[in-house]
């Protein structure tokens, strides 16, 4: 990503964080953290990466988000200047669950080991 890129993603996290905080405090949604941004070479595209607390509702607030692109692009639309004010994409950031699932193989491994190196003693 280009120092322009980079910078634009820097901005639309931070202002959708406090847009996020702002319209869905109270709503039930849970907290919904936003892990990453990542723009087009075209500055007209942002993939909005997000998690969600309770891994039961990702699905729900995912759908919640994507029915309220157009508001939430025009509240970012009058807090940060650009020409032309990239389309939104939601995503959910499945990098926690990838994590734990390759813990998890790690202490399987390693249980194997151990039980592999009890057997041959």
């Amino acid at each position: 990503m280009g120092h322009r890129a980079e910078r634009l993603a820097n901005q639309v996290k931070d202002e959708l964080g406090m847009i996020f905080l702002t319209r869905y405090s109270g709503s039930g949604l849970g907290m919904i953290t936003i892990t990453g941004v990542k723009m087009s070479a075209d500055l007209r595209l942002a993939k909005v990466y997000f998690s969600v607390f309770e891994r039961s509702e990702r699905e729900s607030v995912l759908a919640k988000l994507t029915a309220d692109t157009p508001g939430i692009r025009h509240e970012l639309a009058g807090k940060i200047r650009v020409r032309y004010m990239p389309e939104l994409r939601f995503y959910i950031d499945d990098t926690a669950d990838r994590v734990e699932k390759i813990e998890n193989l790690l202490k399987e491994i390693h249980k194997n080991d151990n039980s592999a190196s009890n057997e041959l003693q």
